[in-house]
């Protein structure tokens, strides 16, 4: 089992075929994927094994399981860090031969010798020469594809690590349906499918040693300072101090970490839990070929099937409904049924995790990401040592029940209890991290639903970028160029480069758009006709000017965004809100910013501030009105993005709260800025 949790993703076709087409990364990657192949038909092998040891005895049967589970995880808590200093001092080409030999002749000997203790030992030795071999083949890929390939090869080696998780199980199931017929030709002591599995998966580490002997193109130096087995200790320590004064974050890891939970427990409980449905081998393995499978549909299709739905909402529900599925997992006892619904908890576990990495990387700033990832997949690597060993030790302690009716008799065994139990763990779990991290409290999951089905939704989730995307709405009079200018000023004193741009009139296109716009002499324009101007001013807006921006970094301030449209020729056009917002998230390919800035005055009172009045200002009070409302229905709908103003407040109290709330933000909140109060 890999002893990494990487980021989960998959490349595009072209880009992996592309990648791929590379001769010595190809052999590289061959030699990745038996690896991982052998170490999934080797947690197969060795739990099955552990399993055939027990005689039957179902409480020792779950006691072995999860010893096999503890000493498979352990060397990566302790020695991880030892591994990793002396991976860096060894010839990575002749360190990843040194350990596939040892690997090979280690799985070899388990079935020959047979026992508890060479079980154990032998799978403890296999991990800490896992642990050598993980950091040289890491440095190894940056040296076999060019830089703007990088990206593409850790993705592909992404999929040869977890891709052959299904691949293990199904030969696990098919050795298992041929294990009898061996019986006439080898001694039954040495003819079991565990034994079978155990025989391929050694000989699978012998052929990535002759693999990695023939790539030459492997550098002789040290592994360099690519290795990142990092200290468990240390990065809890560390990342506690970043993740615990945000809420988004830590709802977000408790969810993980409850995805997680849930996930070991089918993981650890699969062997005794199909021998309950009186299934072998062959059902164990279907049933864990399963839960990857599910996981790789969820992470595949997830993000394309729930584009449209904010993720922090899809986090939390995704993992209530994994819950949900494993609390009716354990009440199943019909294998076939048991198969389906494990694969559709997997399939919503990976959609849960994929939203989470995907997060984790859009809600912490960059400054302290590493540190982050660090403390999560340390997080994760202990938890996953502790469920997978208390699970079945939980269902060892309750054992088998059987209850007799007056014409029945059910029977009640410690896996499905545990499951079960699990399950109820992860729903609340889920739950609170819906509610920790919901937005939007106003509207309903269903609604979003609803509107999704109808294709009124638009892709709420946004586009991601690197820089910092701000913009201001609100009514005419509102003072919003006054903070915008303001804004500007106080990030650039601190070091910050920022765009200050409008809508309309960005680009040298908006600037005529503007006027045809604005320009009182324009005369009418029909709602729909006006609205698509906008969006087509706001189309070229994105593309030229804020993209690029925010893709070097930049920090931008927008005067009016896709809201305004949303206002003005929604509520006040007495358009339908829903149909404007989704062409402006079509135009702007849905950028959504950072945080909203709403500007709120009454009506009469901001459009008695002007001097003069273009076409729009020139509509009736009603008009101005229901934009003022659509902005607060609009802010209220997404709170954690909109920040609402008094704007009737002097210039400098509004300044301090504006400068207040973003320096809130997950990108400035652990920098350097320090807050200046605007004085007169």
């Amino acid at each position: 089992m890999p002893n990494s949790l990487p980021y989960p993703g998959a490349p595009a076709g072209a880009e992996s075929r592309s990648v791929l087409s590379i001769p010595a990364f190809r052999k590289l990657w061959n030699s990745m994927a038996f690896s991982s192949f052998g170490d999934w038909l080797g947690l197969l092998a060795t739990t099955a094994m552990a399993l055939e040891l027990s005689n039957g005895d179902y409480s020792k049967a779950n006691f072995a399981i999860a010893g096999v589970f503890i000493v498979r995880l352990l060397p990566a808590v302790i020695l991880g860090p030892i591994a990793g200093v002396f991976a860096d001092r060894f010839d990575r080409r002749r360190l990843m031969i040194f350990c596939d030999i040892f690997r090979f002749a280690l799985y070899l000997s388990i079935p020959l010798v047979g026992n508890y203790f060479w079980l154990y030992t032998a799978t403890i030795l296999v991990e800490c020469f896992t642990l050598f071999w993980s950091p040289a083949k890491e440095a190894t890929v940056p040296n076999m594809v060019p830089k703007n390939k990088l990206e593409s090869a850790n993705q592909v080696s992404l999929l040869a690590a977890y891709g052959t998780a299904p691949i293990a199980a199904i030969v696990f199931s098919l050795l298992a349906l041929v294990s009898l017929g061996t019986t006439s030709i080898l001694p039954s002591e040495y003819s079991s499918t565990a034994d079978l599995a155990l025989y391929i998966n050694a000989f699978s580490f012998l052929y990535t040693a002759w693999i990695v002997y023939q790539l030459r193109e492997i550098p002789k130096g040290p592994a360099g300072n690519t290795a990142t087995n990092e200290n468990i200790g240390k990065a809890l320590f560390e990342g506690f101090k970043f993740v615990s004064g945000s809420k988004i974050i830590r709802g977000l890891i408790f969810g993980m970490l409850g995805a997680f939970f849930a996930a070991g427990a089918v993981i650890g409980l699969a062997r005794t839990f199909v021998g309950d449905l009186n299934a072998g081998d062959a059902a164990y393995g279907i049933l864990f070929g399963a839960v990857f499978t599910g996981l790789a549909l969820g992470i595949w299709l997830g993000p394309k099937v729930f584009a449209q739905f904010s993720r922090r909402r899809i986090f939390g529900a995704t993992l209530t409904i994994s819950s949900s599925f494993l609390i009716l997992l354990s009440l199943m006892t019909n294998l076939v049924l048991a198969i389906f619904i494990t694969v559709l908890l997997g399939a919503f576990a990976g959609i849960s995790w994929v939203t989470g990495f995907t997060m984790l990387g859009l809600e912490v700033a960059d400054e302290v990401r590493g540190r982050t990832f660090a403390f999560v997949q340390s997080l994760i690597r202990v938890s996953l040592v502790l469920v997978l060993a208390i699970a079945p030790l939980v269902a060892a302690a309750i054992g088998r029940h059987t209850y007799t009716f007056e014409n029945f008799e059910v029977t009640y065994n410690g896996a499905a209890f545990t499951m079960f139990a699990a399950g109820i763990i992860g729903v609340i779990v889920g739950v609170i991290s819906y509610r920790t991290m919901r937005d939007r409290p106003t509207v309903s999951l269903w609604s979003d639903i609803v509107a999704a089905s109808r294709g009124e939704l638009g892709g709420i989730t946004g586009t991601t970028h690197s820089g910092i995307f701000i913009s201001f709405e609100g009514g005419e009079g509102s003072g919003k160029s006054t903070q915008t200018q303001l804004l500007k000023e106080y990030l650039e004193s601190n070091g910050k480069e920022v765009l200050l741009t409008r809508e309309p009139g960005g680009t040298p296109l908006g600037k005529r758009l503007r006027d045809i716009l604005l320009d009182t002499e324009t005369g009418n324009i029909s709602p729909r006709a006006e609205a698509l101007l906008y969006a087509a001013d706001r189309a070229n807006h994105v593309y030229s000017l804020i993209q690029p921006a925010l893709a070097s970094g930049q920090v931008v301030i927008t005067d009016r965004y896709l809201d305004s449209s949303v206002a003005y020729q929604g509520a006040g056009r007495v358009l339908q809100p829903s149909e404007v917002a989704r062409i402006s998230r079509w135009a702007t390919e849905n950028l959504a910013p950072t945080l909203t800035v709403v500007m709120d005055i009454p009506a009469e009172l901001g459009l008695s501030r002007l001097r003069s009045l273009d076409r729009l200002e020139s509509e009736p009070l009603a008009f101005h009105e229901r934009i003022r409302q659509e902005f607060l229905n609009i802010a209220g709908s997404d709170p954690e993005r909109y920040f609402v103003v008094d704007a009737t407040q002097d210039k400098a109290s509004i300044h301090e709260q504006i400068i207040e709330r973003v320096l809130s933000l997950p990108q400035l909140k652990e920098s350097s800025l320090e807050k200046k109060r605007f004085r007169k």
